[in-house]
């Protein structure tokens, strides 16, 4: 053979074995070393270590610790937003604090009765999912919550955003001067992007902290954050000549039209945290006694009632002060320029800042890790996924775009909640009323387990009922999103209260099948309660 003329199949098989010696390196380094679940079947198809049952030595959190969770959740930027909301959409203060009140009472409700499973179980929202609607059709479940929780992670990056440009203002006031470089139609300019991006960079290292850890920043938060709602409310009364003119206005709206921006309303207070009746288990599974989380039913309501008056007091004096409603703190405060009020909003908007980064994570960040470590097990554990939410959340889904109006906020609010309240209505259904608390915490983590269910490990009767919950609010939603849209006024009154109709809805279908059609077990081919009752088990851990 001639020199030059070695097989080209030799040279062909020595490129490829290359390339795939640089994939497989590649697939070891982004591969997780994960412990081998005490759970799960062998191997790490199916779960990891941060997915099992947490252990009595992280389970850390308090009764305490969730009361100051909700304070420090309760005073922040989105908050008072949502309450003054109410105010830029016509409602008068009374009807806005009624809607406040019945909303977060709603809201109390279903944290607390899904949080006790948490509590209770010690397992996230993704494993608790596996009881109630199969252990492969939870996974469709999970997708829908980890986009609405990238989405709110989204949002939670724009309002720190706010925070950091009011603090660069406040120190450096030619900041306000920067060129826009970018087009109207952005909804976005060149200073807040800069302020964007600074949030963002700032709040990573926060993702590194586990979470059974964070009980103490929350503690810090409660404690910080209320200053600052305190001292707008109180510049804004003093400033307006007392409390008396903020609470003059009246409704802009009058007949049918009041009644359903009332129950938009009270909706939109519901939908606000939505996302966490469906996972307060991801931080309830912490708790340290079974019964703390039922501190949440009095501490939720009287927090965001507090918070979403000075929300409403804040719209209604910006109306006073400035012509028209701001329903934007970081807004308000920008408006202190002299020398003394720029060290007040300086130090106010760091307090917003603190209280920012510690919703951020709790509320979304810690919720997309763990819907992400389900879905990819062997690639992404709580730390690397909620990298992986800050790329998402931040820049894929344009938060700017959302909330460019207050109109758009509670359409997005609105808009997300029915798909979120028929799976909390299913869970709560399953777990108090279908099993009367008897479930298998192994069998979650098992595919060949009781969860199977009858069929490709979907209970279809919970997959119907959820279906059937949200279909009747579609019409309503497709008219929210796009106002062209014709729609009957059946179709929009009942997306009013879509909330409301599918937890309710959800929760009657689910329970009536499971009552009519027994869940069976495709393994065992005996019901799960047969088998669960056989156990005389409260919960088999």
């Amino acid at each position: 053979m001639e020199k030059g003329t070695g097989s080209p199949t030799a040279v062909e098989g020595s490129v490829s074995s290359i390339d795939g010696g640089l994939w497989q390196r590649l697939h070891d380094k982004v591969k997780l070393e994960v412990d081998e679940s005490t759970f799960a079947p062998e191997g790490t198809r199916w779960s990891n270590k941060d997915l099992d049952p947490v252990p009595p030595e992280f389970q850390t959190w308090r009764t305490y610790n969730f009361l100051t969770y909700w304070i420090a959740d309760a005073f922040s930027i989105s908050n008072w937003r949502i309450g003054a909301s109410l105010i830029a959409i016509g409602l008068s203060w009374k009807l806005a604090l009624a809607a406040v009140a019945i909303g977060n009472l709603v809201t109390a409700f279903v944290v607390t009765f899904n949080g006790f499973i948490g509590a209770r179980l010690h397992i996230p929202y993704t494993i608790q999912a596996r009881s109630a609607f199969g252990f492969y059709f939870s996974y469709v479940m999970v997708v829908f919550r980890v986009i609405i929780s990238i989405f709110w992670y989204g949002i939670g990056t724009y309002t720190g955003a706010e925070c950091v440009q009011t603090i660069i203002y406040a120190w450096a006031p030619s900041f306000r001067n920067v060129p826009n470089q970018l087009p109207e139609s952005a909804n976005i300019d060149t200073g807040f992007m800069i302020c964007y991006f600074i949030y963002w960079l700032l709040v990573l290292p926060f993702h590194y902290i586990p979470a059974h850890k964070l009980h103490w920043f929350f503690t810090f938060k409660a404690i910080v954050s209320p200053i600052a709602g305190f001292a707008i409310m109180g510049w804004v009364i003093s400033e307006t000549g007392g409390g008396d003119r903020v609470f003059s206005y009246g409704n802009e709206l009058s007949g049918a039209k009041l009644g359903w921006a009332f129950m938009s309303g009270v909706n939109a207070m519901i939908g606000n945290f939505a996302t966490l009746g469906v996972n307060m288990n991801d931080f309830a599974r912490y708790s340290k006694k079974p019964n703390s989380p039922w501190v949440q039913l009095l501490v939720i309501p009287t927090v965001f009632i507090i918070m979403m008056l000075f929300g409403i007091i804040g719209a209604n004096g910006s109306r006073i002060l400035y012509g028209e409603v701001l329903w934007d703190p970081m807004t308000i405060v920008n408006h202190w320029t002299s020398p003394g009020g720029r060290a007040a909003a300086f130090f106010v908007a760091v307090a917003f800042l603190i209280a920012n980064i510690g919703i951020n994570i709790s509320a979304n960040s810690i919720s997309v890790a763990v819907d992400l470590t389900t879905l990819f097990p062997k690639y992404l554990n709580l730390r690397r996924a909620q990298y992986v939410c800050a790329i998402l959340g931040a820049w894929a889904m344009t938060p700017w775009n959302i909330l460019k109006s207050a109109e758009s906020l509670l359409t997005f609010m609105d808009g997300y909640s029915i798909w979120l309240a028929p799976i909390s209505g299913i869970l709560i259904t399953d777990y108090w009323f279908v099993n009367k608390q008897r479930v298998s915490v192994p069998d979650m983590y098992r595919p060949d387990g009781i969860y199977a269910y009858e069929k490709w490990g979907t209970n279809w009767r919970a997959a119907v009922a959820f279906v059937v919950a949200f279909t009747p609010l579609l019409p309503g939603f497709a008219k929210a999103v796009t106002p062209s849209i014709e729609v009957s006024d059946g179709a929009s009154n009942i997306y009013a209260i879509g909330y409301f109709f599918a937890f309710l809805s959800s929760s009657v279908i689910y329970y009536s099948l499971s009552r009519i059609f027994p869940p069976r077990s495709e393994h065992s081919r005996r019901t799960i309660k047969e088998y669960l009752e056989e156990a005389n088990m409260e919960s088999r851990l």
